[in-house]
């Protein structure tokens, strides 16, 4: 249902719709005026895909749903909202994102999608609202946080977006390998889309570790305790749109995982992800974060020569991290800012 809006900003802004998840032109027509957006506004930016997109809502995750708003004027998306609500943990959490196609804005289209986008989460009792806001790390700043300030939100935690282009030459490649010390103490156990069985428990133990771990500022999130049901299904709707490297260090002398890594490549591009890398606490200071990256490093360049760079974000304060990505050559592209809004 059409949702006809006049804010006072000069003239009648666009219809604001709900997209059918399985109307595939509206939800085409939705996806390129994100991609639209989102280019215009940053050089190297990492956006879903169109078979990510799609996969995504049309077949709902049973712990996150999703709600797409378009705004549409003489049957053209020219902005569009992404709503998100957590279903089983932080259930006063809804997230938010926005964006308008360039030649659109300052008309009232985002403030329009805003409005409507509030009212649902409102109606879902959600009083902390999240969501992101990139800028440069040279040049001009983009106008994403100040649009997120004008309607009350702040700037809670900063993380950096790094590349690594690949391929990295191999002399780079071997000083990191030689920088290693020679880890008699532990193998590593790899893996592609499906965590074996015996390693699952395991592997529930560390993401749920990560999640308590990873830095998150003044964000008022609760970490989320990962069990083999949530693991398993966060596997397959994944391998629907991408594939998945993983990687873990588990010790010799008592079978003990000490942490692990994974490495996501989107089907269809040229990029890869280096998204969750975790070594649980009394396995640090043996450089486990480092021999695990190389590893998945290592089988990205020998098995997908396709991709051209690495992405990666960190939190300004993981030290170690930021220390390990230094080593491999990442450098810092943008900033990512984690804003936050409480309505109570």
């Amino acid at each position: 249902m059409a949702l006809p809006l006049d804010l006072g900003l000069g003239g009648r802004v666009p219809d604001i719709i709900e997209v059918d998840p399985h109307d595939d032109r509206t939800l085409r027509a939705f996806w390129e005026a994100e991609q639209a957006a989102i280019r215009a506004d940053r050089a190297h930016p990492v956006i879903r895909t169109w078979d990510a997109l799609r996969n995504g809502v049309q077949n709902p995750s049973p712990y996150h749903q999703r709600v797409l708003l378009a705004a549409v004027t003489d049957g053209e998306v020219v902005g569009g909202a992404d709503v998100g609500l957590p279903l089983q943990d932080n259930p006063h959490l809804g997230e938010l994102e926005i964006n308008v196609r360039p030649e659109w804005r300052r008309r009232g289209v985002g403030t329009a999608l805003h409005a409507v986008a509030s009212a649902r989460l409102r109606a879902a009792d959600r009083t902390t609202v999240l969501g992101e806001a990139y800028e440069p790390v040279d040049g001009e700043p983009t106008a994403s946080v100040a649009f997120a300030e004008s309607l009350g939100f702040t700037s809670e935690h900063v993380e950096e977006h790094l590349v690594l282009p690949l391929p990295v030459p191999a002399a780079q490649v071997e000083r990191l390998r030689a920088s290693v010390p020679d880890l008699v103490d532990y193998e590593l156990v790899t893996w592609g889309d499906h965590c074996p069985e015996e390693h699952l428990a395991a592997y529930c133990s560390m993401m749920t570790q990560m999640d308590a771990d990873v830095p998150t500022g003044e964000l008022d999130i609760e970490p989320v305790v990962f069990d083999e049901t949530r693991v398993r299904t966060s596997e397959e709707r994944l391998a629907r749109s991408h594939e998945q490297l993983h990687v873990a260090a588990r010790r010799l002398t008592d079978g003990v995982f000490g942490g692990f890594s994974i490495v996501l490549l989107p089907k269809g591009e040229e990029l890869a992800l280096q998204f969750d890398t975790l070594v649980m606490p009394e396995h640090r200071g043996h450089r486990l974060g480092l021999l695990m990256k190389l590893d998945t490093l290592t089988r990205v360049q020998d098995r997908h020569p396709e991709r051209t760079a690495f992405h990666t974000w960190t939190a300004r304060s993981n030290a170690a991290m930021q220390a390990t990505n230094k080593r491999f050559g990442y450098a810092v592209i943008e900033r990512m800012h984690d804003m936050q809004r409480v309505d109570r």
